[in-house]
């Protein structure tokens, strides 16, 4: 009697350990599911933006009140997907977020202006900002 208690024991023991693998791997799956779904779509809002940056530049001139209505439901749209623009004016550069494009005379390591604006979908960079970055005035060589 003893040894069919030790299987049944044995054998309870690797059911509950078959059983937690298939759970993690259930919920490994559905975290990796979420994940492509989430950036699935990266390439298409890339496209997006450069259209974005277009009409932006476009409203700065135009001042057009249609256009700034259409951008801002766009934006808010691409908002609502976890899309967020990166801050960068005034800030330390960080190349992990920017690009250096410019250099210019001002604080050193400070992003004096922003060129291109970076984004991320939820905490994974989809574009750097390119910014322009401050030196001091003597190491500024043209």
């Amino acid at each position: 009697m003893k040894k069919k208690d030790l299987e049944i024991k044995r054998l309870e023991n690797l059911w509950k350990r078959a059983l937690a693998d298939y759970q993690n791997l259930e919920k490994r799956t559905a975290e990796e599911r979420e994940e492509f779904v989430k950036f699935a779509n990266s390439q298409l809002i890339l496209k997006i933006l450069l259209a974005i940056d277009s009409l932006e530049r476009a409203e700065k001139h135009l001042h057009n009140e249609g256009l700034s209505l259409a951008l801002k439901q766009l934006r808010e749209s691409l908002a609502s997907e976890g899309l967020e623009r990166i801050k960068v004016l005034g800030e330390d550069f960080n190349p992990d977020f920017m690009e250096c494009v410019e250099v210019g005379q001002g604080k050193e390591g400070k992003v004096l202006d922003e060129i291109q604006p970076g984004y991320k979908l939820g905490d994974r960079v989809l574009r750097v900002a390119q910014v322009k970055v401050g030196k001091k005035k003597g190491e500024l060589k043209i």
